[in-house]
């Protein structure tokens, strides 16, 4: 009997410090997260060619000694992390040592280097536009075309700079895979700034989608333009007070819990296995992270061209580009060696788009299926498995480089 309660105790215990653990997370940027882990970390500032002031995150190193026996001090590899729509540095990092992609890679020995795209949490400043208030159309003008050609180069090579490295590795995911083929494509000169880059559920084409919802949605999307536009949405808002507390309902409260994890499973894909329900008021705190509306429309517009192209601003492209048709991305100009990641699990990236990707890039290390069949497309950065499916095999990869 005493065994039992003591049994008891310790269960309760422990539960209680997971609870305190979440709800310090739920409050904590992307350096405090980091730090409260024992990892150090650094936030740097870059300003683009176009204003935007954008923040950067980095581990410099793990506290622990890595495979090969580099110290704190010694030069290391360095690893540049682009985050997905709507998310920010802190995906990386949310799920905790062991088991987030940043402290993986910090802890085999890489330095790695977080970006924030314009207009999230993290990078919603300009040097002379204001992203608030009734007159903020022209800050919240861009989506991923102005990623690629001022975030993403400004990013790069302030980090090569910083480190005095020649050259670096890249991991997108999500639109961070769409802003580094717009990069390499329309700046082709940055080709040569990478040792080698990894696509996590790459949204280049996205003609086959098949998220349902987001298909149906492509087809509204000239009048959803119109109405965002007269309405003056030009935000998609980042997370507020309210996602925390249905994070937090979400967590404990049946069945709600249920609802909100299948919520998820039917937006992102299926995998009940890769979804730590206990960490919803940590990933919902921190996730919307904030961006234009603009980039959001810009990808509906992709799912129904079928086609990885610039704006389309319909009767007036001809005075944008000279042309009826918005330009397409000349996807032959990325030389970088590139490996794509995907699963059939994923409902946001389509095995048809990802097949003609790999088809379309020049340089390809390979296109590696996640072993998982019902892995879907945020469990690349949140999936409690991520680092045994994952990126252990492209910390494998890079040690060709």
């Amino acid at each position: 009997m005493a065994a039992s309660i003591g049994v008891l105790g310790l269960g309760l215990l422990a539960s209680a410090f997971a609870s305190y653990n979440i709800d310090q997370d739920v409050h904590l940027d992307t350096v405090g997260l980091l730090r409260k882990y024992g990892y150090p970390a650094e936030a740097h500032e870059v300003t683009t060619a176009d204003g935007y002031i954008l923040t950067l995150h980095r581990v410099p190193h793990s506290p622990s000694p890595p495979p090969g026996g580099r110290g704190a001090g010694a030069r290391r590899p360095v690893v540049f992390l682009q985050h997905g729509l709507v998310c920010s540095s802190a995906d990386w990092v949310v799920m905790g040592p062991g088991v987030a992609p940043a402290y993986v890679l910090a802890d085999a020995g890489y330095d790695v280097w977080m970006g924030n795209s314009r207009g999230n949490t993290y990078s919603r400043r300009h040097t002379s536009l204001s992203p608030d208030g009734l007159f903020n159309s022209k800050f919240w003008n861009f989506d991923w075309h102005e990623m690629g050609i001022y975030d993403m180069p400004a990013s790069i090579d302030y980090v090569l700079e910083t480190t005095g490295e020649e050259k670096l590795f890249y991991v997108g995911h999500s639109i961070g895979t769409t802003i580094f083929w717009v990069m390499n494509s329309e700046r082709p000169e940055y080709n040569d700034k990478f040792r080698a880059a990894f696509a996590l559920a790459p949204q280049i084409y996205m003609g086959h989608i098949p998220q349902p919802l987001f298909r149906a949605a492509a087809y509204a999307n000239k009048p959803s333009e119109l109405i965002f536009k007269l309405v003056g949405y030009n935000e998609v808002k980042k997370g507020n007070p309210q996602n925390t507390i249905f994070g937090t309902i979400c967590r404990h409260k049946l069945p709600y819990k249920i609802m909100c994890d299948n919520l998820i499973y039917f937006l992102t894909g299926y995998d009940p296995e890769e979804l730590n329900s206990t960490m919803l008021p940590v990933l919902m705190s921190h996730t919307p992270a904030g961006a234009s509306s603009k980039t959001l429309l810009h990808f509906l517009q992709e799912i129904l061209s079928d086609e990885f192209q610039m704006w389309d601003y319909g009767l007036t492209n001809i005075f944008h580009y000279g042309s009826l048709s918005p330009p397409k991305y000349n996807v032959s100009k990325v030389t970088v060696p590139v490996a794509i990641h995907y699963s059939i699990g994923d409902r946001l990236t389509g095995k048809m788009d990802v097949d003609r990707l790999f088809r379309n890039t020049r340089n390809t290390i390979g296109k590696f299926q996640v072993p998982k069949d019902h892995f879907s497309h945020m469990d690349f950065v949140w999936g409690v498995h991520s680092k045994e499916l994952i990126y252990d095999l492209i910390i494998g990869l890079m040690s060709r480089f």
